[in-house]
């Protein structure tokens, strides 16, 4: 008996959702500690630019997002606690390998490498948390998924800072890279439940009309041809899907601001505000973790509070907040009052982060059940081929020609782009018909 109890925790759905969140902390930990070496991998004997160090993000982003669609496929027909094992194995191998990078070129393979494991999991773990908890929950249950990106960047700037002032930039890539070999076997312990098992309640009775697409018979495994056929006619379904574009879209310009500013924050405070590198880069992980925890867990659960009563709640709670972002980030960035700072980055991350949960909610529930790992897919093709794949090393290159202190003002255009595009999102959505998709659990 108490086999059988221990085996039912070890499958359990929050056992599932603990190791996933650590995952994903660890994901963003290997993805930032670039930024807080930075200035260190600029005075080293490899010889980069801030042109170059803006290419090593997206060198990686490049192949994350060219490779992740291949793994959204596979995510929605295979099984997917393998998946996410090969892509953590593969991501922690290829991060501690930069270690031993003696150029630019190898550094940007090493980190290009990052992306294939990375896209295989971040595509798919979203779809299995959606299979293990009701409609309910869905905003919260994404919200502490994702509230491993502030806490995993900010120690990516902490631990990449701290290791590098006292052992040197390599051994920080060493150390960032091992554990997730260790979360890797932990993902063969997840079980791989039925898609769309919490789509629909226990007692069928109640729904949301959430303007999902409809449902689609569930993929069985199939030739390679077949595969690639079902692939590209999903793909054609979800580009159709206007709410769904609309949401990547705005997804990407407010990904195109955060990516640049997580990636250059550290650089410019030492440079236009004179902090020092080790505290620049640990002050700006303490803003990065404090205020993402508590905005992502606000804005889950105060998502799944309003969807009670609309259907585009989701939408309307990242439009309102990503607008209110924008002047807060506008004034940290030029403002010579460090005070003043230090109130505006907060409140501006603050409200940056509220929409986490709720946006990739949206996502979720804007598509069929059996779509899911497709349309995550396409959300991270978009999103960082057009976002964060693009801003830092535009931001880098103007700092090049002007300063890093004019360079960063793009951000806050982007912030406001973002918010408007989700507000016209959450417009459409209302406009689109009614599906009964999906349909949560009584309570």
């Amino acid at each position: 008996m108490a086999d059988q109890t221990q085996k039912s925790w070890v499958r359990s759905a929050n056992f599932g959702l603990a190791i996933l969140a650590f995952i994903n902390l660890f994901s963003y930990l290997d993805r930032y500690v670039v930024s807080a070496l930075i200035e260190s991998l600029k005075h080293s004997d490899l010889g980069l630019s801030d042109a170059n160090l803006g290419s090593l993000m997206s060198g990686f982003l490049v192949v994350y997002t060219l490779t992740a669609p291949v793994f959204g496929a596979l995510g929605d027909r295979r099984s997917r606690p393998r998946l996410i094992a090969f892509g953590v194995a593969c991501w922690s191998f290829a991060t501690a390998l930069s270690g031993f990078a003696g150029s630019y070129l190898t550094l940007l393979a090493a980190r290009a490498s990052v992306g294939v494991g990375e896209a295989a999991y971040v595509t798919i773990a979203p779809s299995l948390l959606a299979d293990y908890f009701p409609v309910r929950q869905r905003g919260r249950v994404m919200a502490i998924f994702f509230c491993a990106i502030p806490v995993g960047s900010a120690l990516g700037y902490v631990v990449g800072g701290l290791v590098d002032k006292h052992y040197g930039w390599r051994m920080a890539f060493f150390v960032a890279g091992v554990p997730g070999l260790l979360l890797a076997a932990l993902c063969l312990l997840l079980r791989d439940p039925p898609r769309g098992q919490q789509d629909t309640g226990a007692m069928g009775t109640d729904t949301v009309h959430t303007g999902a697409a409809p449902a689609v018979k569930p993929a069985s495994p199939s030739p390679r041809a077949n595969l690639r056929k079902d692939t590209w006619a999903a793909y054609g379904r979800l580009v159709r899907n206007k709410p769904y574009a609309l949401t990547i879209l705005g997804y990407a310009a407010y990904t195109f601001a955060v990516g640049g500013l997580a990636v250059w924050m550290p650089a410019f405070l030492e440079r236009a505000r004179g902090i020092p590198r080790s505290e620049a880069t640990v002050s700006f992980g303490a803003i990065v973790v404090i205020t993402g925890f508590i905005g992502t867990f606000i804005g889950g659960w105060l998502g799944d509070y309003c969807a009670k009563y609309s259907r585009q709640a989701y939408l309307w709670l990242s439009a309102i907040a990503t607008l209110v972002a924008a002047p807060f980030v506008w004034m940290a960035l030029t403002t010579n009052s460090h005070p003043v700072y230090l109130v505006c980055m907060v409140s501006g991350q603050l409200c940056l982060f509220l929409s986490t949960g709720p946006i990739n909610a949206a996502i979720i529930n804007l598509v069929s059940a059996t779509e899911r790992a497709t349309a995550i897919a396409l959300s991270v093709f978009a999103i960082h081929l057009l976002g964060d794949a693009l801003s830092p090393p535009l931001i880098g290159a103007l700092s090049d020609h002007f300063s890093l202190a004019q360079a960063v003002k793009i951000v806050p255009v982007a912030v406001v782009i973002g918010g408007c595009i989700w507000g016209w999102a959450a417009r459409t959505q209302a406009r689109a018909p009614l599906t009964l998709c999906p349909t949560p659990e009584p309570g």
